[in-house]
């Protein structure tokens, strides 16, 4: 009896554990999850880019 109510309390503990799991929310359907992967590459180029260029002219304003 002793064995059947442990695992009664472990399926509980481990179920209970897991349930914030099940609470999310699933993606739409249809949904593309990689366009924001690729909208953040695309912003994080385009900060490099300004980065570099405001560097450059950083060094032709001191040359000057």
């Amino acid at each position: 009896m002793k064995k059947v109510l442990t695992l009664l309390f472990t399926f509980a503990l481990a179920f209970s554990l897991a349930m914030p799991v099940f609470a999310q929310d699933a993606p739409a359907a249809g949904q593309d999850t990689a366009a924001p992967k690729a909208e953040k590459k695309e912003k994080k180029a385009k900060k490099a880019k300004k980065s570099k260029k405001e560097k450059k002219e950083a060094k032709t304003d001191e040359m000057k």
